[in-house]
């Protein structure tokens, strides 16, 4: 019998995640809500959402407090941001941040979020993980998302001469742009 339902346990690498990391992820979130307070918005924990690992909304303006604090306290060690991208949702807030941590020490995962509206800036969070300079980029270029203080905020996947995010929902399904002519390197691109 398949079993299709989401909320079943699945096993992975390091078994089963619920049974194994439920009351570890329990106890580190009740650590987040007594020292974050009102800047932990929401939880969604598995399996009774369907999600393989805690949802954390986190508040914009306390994100970075929030990285920061889950990468070197010793309750948590998230010391590897495994993933950095978005999601576009439709409806306001339009897009959520999504931030996929895993610690190195503990073999765990989690996911933080943040809501958006479109037009919002997020803060960078290269300054914690340089490595984010990558993602950050990659998000700008699919979905418009702008990084305050980023150190080089600019196109990644796309051509510079793009018009659009091709990640939005309201980008057009035969969204072609052709460039028949390349486009000349950037001299300064080029110096060492």
């Amino acid at each position: 019998m398949e079993i299709t339902d989401i909320r079943n346990f699945v096993p992975t690498t390091f078994g089963d995640w619920v049974p194994k990391f439920g009351e570890l992820w329990k106890t580190q979130i009740s650590a987040l809500r007594h020292r974050f307070g009102e800047n932990i918005q929401e939880t969604r924990m598995p399996p009774d959402y369907p999600t393989d690992v805690p949802i954390i909304y986190v508040k914009k303006e306390s994100i970075l407090n929030v990285l920061s604090f889950m990468k070197t306290d010793s309750t948590f060690e998230y010391n590897f941001l495994s993933d950095l991208t978005a999601t576009d949702e439709s409806i306001e807030p339009r897009f959520e941040l999504v931030y996929n941590l895993f610690s190195t020490t503990k073999l765990v995962r989690i996911r933080l979020k943040v809501r958006l509206r479109d037009g919002e800036e997020a803060p960078t969070a290269t300054a914690i993980w340089p490595g984010a300079n990558w993602s950050e980029r990659e998000v700008f270029d699919m979905f418009g998302i702008r990084f305050a203080g980023h150190p080089d905020l600019r196109r990644i996947l796309m051509d510079i001469r793009y018009v659009g995010h091709p990640l939005r929902k309201d980008f057009p399904l035969k969204g072609y742009q052709i460039f028949t002519e390349p486009e000349l390197a950037d001299p300064a691109l080029l110096e060492e």
